[in-house]
């Protein structure tokens, strides 16, 4: 729709990628399509099979009542319908899938009927192993919901064998989408279900499970062998053009047309040529386009309040009528779009919808030096005719805006908009175009133009949409890959200031090293280090960039300087929050069960001595944190405001991921004590390089030791061995693969670029380095105090295990918990250091359960409290 036709045999200028001659079916179209839809019924199978499990488990007075209720109301049917009924139903359960078969087979539909025996055969192995686990293995409550005791003893069957591969043949045939089958079936599978039910041979629960094995298993078959590719071929195309009164002579398939990740569902753009008359434009949506992107659009929704989203399932009739609408409301509102002049249906999986041809390019297509001010201009005048009237087009991405050879500028792809929409969407529209233009003309020439058309009011009002959340998803796409390179940029013009300052500085050591006077020596030596410093941060500050959001915005305000930038909240819930409560809840369920096993005995009968004990080792361990980080800081900070602020950390820690909380509480201390931004970003990354580096020397070491104290030689053993040896083929690993290697490269580059002149700053003070050694020394060790003090403090001296053995569980636990996504690690720490525990310190169960609660009690809860005191106290006197 967004080329023109050259003559036969000639391809036209800027017309990229023209797409070969198609007459009749196209080809490369693929046998089998994986569908959306059949994942989601697979997935409701499997919920709903999950929810009667648990239903049967936990509400067994419901289930017995709901037997009892059957088996009276059955007990008055005649024998005679009953032994009628279940004979008729027993033959036609067979004969009716055989019947459909043959049916399917004369219309030459063989490969139906092949996924549906594939179905049966699946069915009917999940319907035995399902039969084994309630036989053998299941709660007593499954079981007796799910069976009926037999006259002769025993029990019948949890799932019935034959009727699951029955239903999940007929599901993957397709014989529910055929009204009269679907009638046969339903009424074959009821008096068989009623019959049985009558006769005693099973429960409403096993029929209930049954059929949904049968139904779970024959979408599953459908989604991953997939489904016959029903979508609509050239002929069918021809075919529905001759229906709507056109004389069509080809049809050309437009895959020059860019698809973007978030307008997949846009359908197949086709160019038709006529035996007279102009070529048309004809777009081709089908289910299988349609839902194309499903799962983001559903996350999208679930995510961002609903006034920012559309629909996530929508019907073809819905999308037909809705993009009619929108065509024909854009072109009485002023708006240059494309005419539509026709609509039909191909078949029932398929709809058209014929344009006047638009001959034009893309703005993606176009060359930067093509774009003038005159077509800005013009693309915001098509906007401000659509809002003018209240419609919004969604979707104002580069491929959306098509320039016509004439240069008029036409918008397309008015699917997704929306009529009668509210102030905030029409804003966000304006961001995204916005966006869309800087992108390839510039933050000041895209501003410029849509205040010169739509006023600064407008563009001021949408700054708070100005975020990512609030653009397609193809531009923050390209907002990424431009934030890449302009990482890249800063970190390589760190990297030549910082080999730059060394060349200097050797220079000047060589010099000062053939100087006479010493202490001109020295003085040389620190000014060639302050000039290192200011070189690095003009180096820094020279290749630092704004990112094109933030340029937007600037421009904005120096037109509107009062304009509003606090963004809007868009987000229902973050990923990130999702993830940390799900998380969360099975911390909290794994918490509480442990709770439950502690028995209130074992808390009464602590050695409180030993718990004093652990109080005062976790004290010791924030004087530890300050002095662990002060080590890295050249500059004068002071050391108990420090350590105030690694108390607050405890409040932060439990509201974060641990990895994240305390490295941006620290940095923000830091600065706010006098340090350069620049310069308290690399302190903290250099206290984390070297925790990271020291953490892993003392895993090692203590591994080590915990493998040999029990042997006489000094070996370690087999499992550290076998550790050592998994982590070097690790290593190996990724410095083999190539693009593993560049990605760990590229980080390492980064966090070095910092990391290493402010090290090398350290070096030089002795001092510092002992302090900050000596404070990660004492974190850990106060750690592992803290932890061994909490073991005796329920072992009673019977049951504890060596410090070597605590330090690794410490180590190890600590390792997962700053992976965890929970605030703190909850659950994971937990959850390693009791196994942990039990594993390699041989205790039992009740000592480590209790002994690791005290332990996280005294590390990570209680110190809430006092951290929410110590947070606001230094945000009041502004040191946060």
């Amino acid at each position: 729709m967004a080329h023109d036709i050259p003559p036969p045999g000639e391809a036209g200028p800027g017309t990229p990628n023209l797409p070969e001659r198609v007459s009749g079916d196209e080809p490369l179209l693929a046998a089998r399509v994986h569908r959306p839809s059949d994942l989601m019924r697979l997935l409701i199978g499997v919920l709903a099979i999950a929810l009667v499990l648990a239903i049967a488990a936990f509400a067994h007075g419901t289930t017995s009542g709901l037997e009892q209720d059957i088996n009276k109301g059955a007990g008055g049917a005649p024998d005679v319908f009953v032994k009628i009924a279940g004979l008729a139903s027993s033959i036609a359960v067979l004969l009716v899938p055989v019947a459909f078969a043959i049916e399917r087979l004369v219309k030459r539909d063989g490969l139906r009927i092949a996924d549906g025996v594939l179905a049966a055969v699946l069915a009917h192995g999940v319907t035995l192993a399902t039969d084994l686990w309630v036989a053998r293995a299941a709660p007593g409550t499954i079981q007796d919901a799910l069976t009926q005791p037999q006259s002769g003893g025993g029990l019948t069957d949890p799932v019935h064998n034959y009727l699951a591969p029955v239903i999940a043949y007929m599901t993957a045939v397709g014989m529910a989408r055929r009204p009269r089958w679907r009638v046969v079936l339903w009424v074959v599978l009821l008096l068989d279900a009623f019959t049985m039910l009558v006769a005693g041979y099973t429960t409403a629960f096993s029929i209930i499970l049954t059929v949904l094995i049968g139904w779970t298993v024959a979408y599953g078959t459908l989604y991953a062998v997939g489904s016959p590719n029903v979508r609509p071929t050239g002929q069918t195309l021809l075919a529905g053009l001759r229906r709507v009164g056109f004389k069509p002579v080809t049809a050309l398939r437009a895959e020059g047309v860019p698809e973007s990740a978030d307008s997949g569902d846009r359908g197949r753009r086709y160019i038709v040529t006529l035996e007279d008359g102009p070529p048309l434009d004809v777009t081709v949506v089908d289910r299988e386009q349609q839902a194309h992107g499903f799962f983001y659009r559903a996350w999208r929704r679930i995510t961002l309040r609903a006034v920012t989203t559309r629909r996530s399932i929508v019907s073809l009739r819905q999308a037909l009528e809705q993009e009619a609408l929108l065509a024909y409301a854009a072109i009485a509102a002023g708006a240059n779009a494309p005419k539509l002049i026709a609509t039909s249906e191909l078949g029932p999986d398929a709809v058209m919808l014929v344009y006047e041809h638009l001959g034009g390019r893309t703005l993606d297509s176009l060359d930067d030096e093509e774009i003038t001010d005159d077509l800005v201009r013009s693309a915001w005048r098509q906007v401000k005719a659509l809002q003018s009237r209240r419609i919004a087009h969604r979707r104002l991405a580069g491929d959306a805006i098509l320039v016509d050879r004439s240069g008029r500028v036409i918008l397309t792809d008015l699917r997704g908009g929306e009529i009668a929409a509210g102030d905030l969407v029409l804003r966000m529209d304006i961001a995204q175009l916005l966006t869309t233009l800087g992108l390839r003309v510039g933050a000041e020439r895209a501003v410029a133009a849509a205040v010169e058309v739509l006023g600064p009011d407008a563009i001021a009002d949408c700054l708070p949409l100005l975020q990512p959340i609030a653009l397609s998803r193809s531009t923050r796409a390209e907002l990424r890959r431009l934030a890449r390179e302009r990482s890249k940029r800063e970190r390589e013009a760190v990297l030549a200031a910082s080999e730059a300052a060394k060349e200097a500085r050797a220079e000047a050591r060589a010099q000062a090293n053939l100087a006479p006077d010493r202490k001109v020596a020295r003085a040389e030596k620190q000014a060639d280090k302050k000039a290192e410093k200011r070189a690095l941060d003009e180096a820094l500050d020279e290749a630092r960039e704004e990112d094109l959001l933030a340029q937007i915005r600037q421009q904005v305000l120096l037109i509107r300087p009062q304009a509003p930038v606090e963004p809007v909240r868009l987000e229902r819930i973050k990923p990130r929050t999702l993830v940390s409560l799900i998380a969360g809840a099975v911390a909290a369920y794994f918490l509480l069960s442990q709770i439950a096993r502690t028995p209130l005995s074992t808390v009464s009968e602590a050695d409180w001595r030993w718990v004093a004990a652990a109080v005062l080792f976790s004290a010791i361990s924030y004087l530890a944190a300050a002095m662990s980080l002060l080590g890295f800081v050249p500059e004068r900070v002071g050391f108990w405001r420090t350590v105030v602020a690694q108390v607050a950390g405890s409040f932060v820690k439990i509201v974060a991921p641990a990895a994240v909380g305390g490295v941006a509480l620290n940095t923000r201390f830091l600065q706010r004590s006098g340090v350069r931004p620049g310069l308290a970003v690399a302190s903290v990354g250099a206290s984390q390089l070297f925790g990271l580096g020291a953490h892993i020397l003392l895993l090692l070491a203590f591994g080590y030791l915990t493998g040999t104290e029990k042997s006489q030689s000094f070996t370690p053993s087999r499992t550290v061995i076998a550790g050592l040896l998994t982590v070097a083929v690790l290593v190996l690993v990724v410095t083999a693969i190539p693009f593993m290697r560049k990605f760990v490269s590229t980080r390492l580059r980064s966090l070095f670029a910092g990391v290493v002149p402010r090290m090398l700053d350290v070096l030089q003070r002795p001092l510092k380095l002992i302090t900050g050694i000596g404070g990660m020394l004492l974190l850990t060790g106060s750690f592992v105090f803290c932890l061994d003090a909490s073991i005796r403090a329920f072992g009673h001296g019977d049951a504890t295990i060596s410090y070597a053995s605590v330090a690794v569980v410490f180590l190890a636990g600590n390792a997962l918990g700053s992976a965890a996504p929970t605030p703190g690690g909850v659950g994971a720490v937990e959850g390693a250091l009791t196994v942990g525990l039990v594993t390699i310190g041989n205790l039992p169960l009740e000592v480590a359960t209790p002994a690791v609660l005290l332990y996280r009690l005294l590390t990570l809860w209680l110190p809430v409290l006092p951290g929410w005191i110590c947070f606001n106290w230094l945000t009041k006197r502004e040191a946060l």
